[in-house]
């Protein structure tokens, strides 16, 4: 008995429907013939050099990524490109590469779910549904079982997500309690206002920048005001959850045929962190 990798497909696509997936994304196969045999899958956030060695090492015969490799335009893939390298690579290796992206965002027990169990959320809705009442949607909103103190949750944060040299940043007061919280795997700064109207203690997404986090926190000044805490994470460790449970679904739906791998590359582009200082004011002395 053997599985083609146009069954993999099916199995992907009946858990992030590619409807689901954001009219800009690039998602499905980008390479890879749907006839082909398929006995071994890697799964990874980033379809890189680094990633296409490890499904090389493995055996596979797919790779399955968050992030597309083609997300804008091209007009050719010549192997002097870093991109088009990858694309021979997979080729010359008979691996085929299936990206879920905004779709694997937007579905039932999705992205932001594999990062809000992570970090032990109960989920309660998504952050922004699709529809009123609907379960699909962009970030969601959970709990956690009991209040802790915000210094505490950042270090939750940090202590269940994979160590990159970005860590963990977290903006707020350090004693607020936390209990109810949104995330967002991927950057999310865009949904600041959305996640301080669900009136949650924190927010926890990637890629924050200065100043939406600042007007964001600016905003606790007003009267009546209720402003989500922060946390920042590295973009990669925020969406690499997702990784086992797309595997997880994988093998569920083709039990004892195809062999499943998450990738454990750290693709996140940051690799040194210097750190801060114990007294932020000496370093203005």
């Amino acid at each position: 008995m053997v599985t083609r990798l146009r069954e993999v497909i099916g199995a992907l696509e009946e858990a992030y429907p590619p409807a689901l997936a954001e009219s800009w994304d690039a998602v499905g196969l980008a390479c890879g013939d749907p006839d082909a045999v398929v006995q071994r899958v890697l799964f990874c956030v980033d379809p890189v050099e680094a990633t296409v060695d490890e499904a090389v090492d493995f055996g596979a015969q797919l790779v399955v990524s968050h992030h597309p490799l083609l997300l804008r335009g091209v007009h050719g893939v010549p192997a002097d490109d870093p991109k088009g390298r990858i694309v021979h690579r997979l080729i010359r290796a008979g691996i085929g590469l299936y990206c879920a992206h905004t779709n694997a965002d937007s579905a039932v027990q999705g992205v932001s779910d594999a990062l809000a169990a992570a970090i032990g959320l109960t989920v309660l809705r998504p952050l922004v549904p699709h529809a009123e009442g609907a379960e699909t949607g962009l970030g969601r909103i959970g709990e956690l079982p009991e209040a802790e103190p915000f210094r505490d949750f950042v270090s939750r944060v940090a202590q269940n997500l994979p160590t990159t040299a970005w860590g963990v940043r977290g903006a707020g007061d350090p004693e607020r309690p936390i209990r109810t919280v949104a995330v967002c795997g991927g950057a999310g700064d865009s949904y600041l206002a959305t996640a301080a109207a669900a009136g949650v203690d924190a927010y926890v997404t990637a890629d924050l920048r200065h100043h939406p986090a600042g007007e964001h926190l600016a905003r606790a000044d007003v009267p009546g005001a209720q402003v989500p805490a922060l946390v920042d994470v590295a973009h990669w460790a925020s969406e690499w959850p997702w990784c086992q449970q797309a595997a997880d679904i994988v093998a569920a739906a083709l039990p004892d045929t195809v062999e499943v791998l998450v990738s454990t590359r750290r693709t996140d582009p940051w690799t040194v962190h210097a750190g801060a200082a114990s007294d932020p004011g000496r370093a203005l002395a």
